[in-house]
């Protein structure tokens, strides 16, 4: 965990005091109104948002530094009914729904609740994140925490937030899913990088987690590279194949400036000689990658053949040298082509570096044609007719061929909505464009391209039934 920044520390300060001094706290301590202290929530909750907003936007790994700062008594319990939601989705869960480690953070939030002041209010805003919080942990976990607790009606409230539904796994993984939503928005997952063989094991899992999800949420990632890079540095981590996933998705995705990319390449090299089959397992994790919402696209694979040495003869010098072929002349040039099919050749059809090599060129031909406007077509018409062939035959792979028709025919229904008129010179063009190569390719049968063209009779509204006269 890092520390909380004095910048962000000094405005919770100013928030906190504010708080303290406003004549809503004293109109609520004086009369104990619940609406009094909704206003103070309307006021000042916000402005703590903000502030939370921009540590997770920038400083993501001083989250639960920030957490634990609100459980000052000066904030008055403000924001932490939302603090505790984050806390119980953070924690990471096996396939019961069970959480793999203890939650102390969600346990001193809770606490700090319960010891509120303000505990009456700040239940009713509580209740689905204690249930779902106590339906992921064990029942000695919360046995354990509920002996914490003296006071009798705080102690029953916690008693009751125990589902006996939440104990089916189904009912758990829908209730879960369910609350999981109300966030999607949000960014919420921090990190502690481990610095021992004993907490790389445990935290492992949960690192590669939140790095991804930052990657997928497109956040700014720039305050990660030094921790990343510290951990890259730990000598003892440099021996296990956890750190190649680190190392493969840090190089794929982050713009390091001269002294990060020299100590990555360095590391890279490093481990890449000493653990064994260190090719293939990279190579496993780069499919994973490819496989993912991220996009492993040219400037990204340009990243890690930079820092991969040619002075080194395994599968890597060999897949890095053909896939900055393939960036550099362009993926439909004549020579490009001869040399993925030479390459192809050269390995098992099956292998996973050929797998790797069909999803550098899926994954072009899904750029395309998923940002093509829909009076673009001509250009998917002149890539089915004179590429997909080539690549079809040169891969000779089911899968290849589903992942390329399936693109396409999400294309050709987006723009069947777009031109309906049946006479119209796009529409024939379209309908033979698929009459034609889509058969030809194997992506429709001529009964199928029949269905898609139909047109869909619109059901006609039941004829009211006439009043009866008597």
């Amino acid at each position: 965990m890092e520390s909380l920044d004095q910048y962000y520390v000094d405005k919770l300060n100013e928030i906190a005091e504010e708080v303290q001094a406003s004549d809503e706290l004293v109109k609520y301590l004086e009369e104990e109104e619940e609406a009094d202290y909704k206003l103070m929530q309307e006021m000042f909750e916000p402005k703590i948002g903000a502030i939370y907003e921009s540590v997770s936007a920038y400083y993501p790994l001083q989250l639960i530094a920030l957490e634990k700062y609100l459980l000052d008594e000066r904030f008055e319990g403000l924001y932490l009914p939302k603090v505790i939601g984050f806390t119980v989705l953070r924690g990471e869960i096996n396939d019961r729904y069970k959480y793999i480690l203890p939650q102390d953070h969600f346990k001193d939030v809770l606490m700090a609740i319960c010891n509120s002041a303000n505990f009456d209010i700040i239940r009713q805003r509580i209740g689905q994140s204690v249930q779902m919080g106590f339906a992921l942990s064990s029942d000695i976990w919360i046995t354990n925490l509920l002996n914490e607790v003296t006071n009798k009606r705080i102690s029953y409230f916690l008693r009751s937030m125990k589902k006996d539904e939440y104990r089916i796994l189904p009912q758990r993984i829908a209730g879960y899913n369910r609350y999981k939503r109300q966030f999607k928005d949000a960014k919420y997952l921090s990190a502690v990088f481990p610095t021992t063989m004993p907490e790389l094991k445990v935290l492992f899992t949960s690192i590669k987690k939140f790095l991804m999800h930052r990657l997928e949420l497109g956040a700014n990632n720039e305050s990660l590279i030094a921790p990343i890079a510290t951990f890259l540095s730990n000598e003892e981590f440099q021996k296990t194949d956890e750190i190649i996933e680190i190392l493969c998705i840090y190089a794929n995705f982050w713009e390091l400036n001269k002294d990060y990319m020299a100590h990555l390449s360095g590391v890279f090299n490093k481990v890449r000689t000493e653990i064994p089959n260190f090719d293939e397992k990279f190579l496993t994790h780069l499919m994973e990658l490819q496989n993912s919402k991220l996009d492993v696209d040219a400037a990204a694979e340009n990243r890690v053949s930079a820092i991969v040495s040619r002075d080194i003869n395994d599968l890597l010098t060999e897949y890095y040298n053909l896939v900055e072929t393939i960036h550099t002349n362009g993926y439909l040039e004549e020579s490009t082509i001869e040399a993925v099919n030479t390459f192809y050749n050269s390995h098992e059809g099956r292998s996973l570096i050929n797998e790797c090599v069909r999803k550098v060129i899926f994954g072009y031909y899904t750029r395309l044609i998923t940002n093509l406007e829909e009076r673009d077509y001509n250009e998917l018409i002149n890539l089915a007719r004179k590429s997909y062939p080539v690549y079809m035959k040169i891969f000779g792979n089911q899968q290849f061929n589903q992942d390329v028709e399936d693109v396409s025919t999400i294309y050709i229904k987006k723009i069947l909505k777009k031109y309906t008129d049946k006479r119209g010179k796009d529409y024939q063009d379209i309908k033979k464009f698929v009459s034609s190569t889509f058969v030809e390719l194997n992506f429709m049968k001529e009964k199928e391209v029949v269905e898609l063209f139909k047109t869909r009779r619109k059901k006609k509204k039941p004829m009211p039934k006439a009043k009866e006269t008597f």
